[in-house]
């Protein structure tokens, strides 16, 4: 089949190093089942619907869980990123992405954080909290139930900040403590004041005009299916769709 995807030499040589070894038996063609992997997420597939060019469906589900529960596909998009990006201005955001009805249980289990899927307004859906650089690729990510505050994924992203000048955000980052912290890592916001606030927040509005390719980023995220529509209920298995997707999209 002509529109099946399948990634090039020259991708799979940028994606060995981060490839976990081989214990044992040798493992199954990594090209073969990793474009199966990309097909399947990036169409929103089960994986029984898996086109037999890719072989055995269990086959590539097992190398996605396995490869999912280690975090391979996370350390293969936040280490290519480390070396291509370009991290003089940053930018910060958040996205909703809508949980699908297999994934939108809200039943915990004891000793379990949970789904992190919430009901807002637009309904059951999770948070995506990103970072990018200048160029709006993203640099690492954060993920909420739908309902928490912005504020929360920028205290968790605020560690893993590269050093940079700049920071773009919009006005649900304007909060004294998170300009503070900003300007105590040597970055400079470039966000805009609430309307709320008794003086207005001066600010480099050009600059800020270039926030909008995150927003261009999330859309192209969205592409996927699989990611602009939860079908997970493991949020692991989610995050790893989001990472292998920014990994394709963006870093290959």
């Amino acid at each position: 089949m002509s529109d099946l995807f399948w990634l090039t030499d020259e991708q799979m040589e940028r994606l060995r190093p981060f490839f976990p070894k081989s214990h044992g038996k040798p493992r199954v063609d990594d090209r073969r089942v990793l474009s199966g992997i990309v097909f399947v997420n990036r169409n929103g597939l089960r994986w029984r619907d898996a086109p037999g060019a890719y072989g055995p469906h269990k086959t590539l589900y097992n190398r996605w869980k396995r490869w999912g529960e280690a975090g391979v596909f996370t350390r293969i998009m936040e280490g290519l990123a480390a070396v291509g990006a370009e991290p003089k201005t940053v930018m910060i955001d958040a996205t909703y992405l809508k949980a699908h009805r297999t994934a939108s249980s809200l039943r915990v289990k004891r000793g379990n954080l949970g789904r992190l899927i919430g009901r807002t307004k637009g309904g059951m859906n999770t948070k995506l909290h990103a970072v990018a650089d200048a160029n709006g690729r993203p640099l690492s990510f954060f993920m909420t139930a739908g309902q928490v505050s912005d504020y929360t994924g920028a205290a968790a992203l605020l560690d893993d900040l590269p050093k940079a000048q700049w920071l773009l955000g919009d006005r649900g980052y304007d909060a004294d403590w998170f300009r503070d912290a900003l300007q105590a890592k040597g970055i400079q916001p470039c966000i805009p004041g609430r309307r709320s606030r008794n003086e207005p927040v001066r600010y480099d509005k050009r600059r800020y005009r270039r926030r909008s390719r995150i927003e261009i980023m999330f859309g192209r995220l969205k592409d996927w299916r699989r990611v602009a529509t939860r079908y997970d209920r493991c949020p692991t298995a989610f995050f790893s769709a989001i990472a292998l997707a920014a990994t394709v999209i963006f870093w290959l």
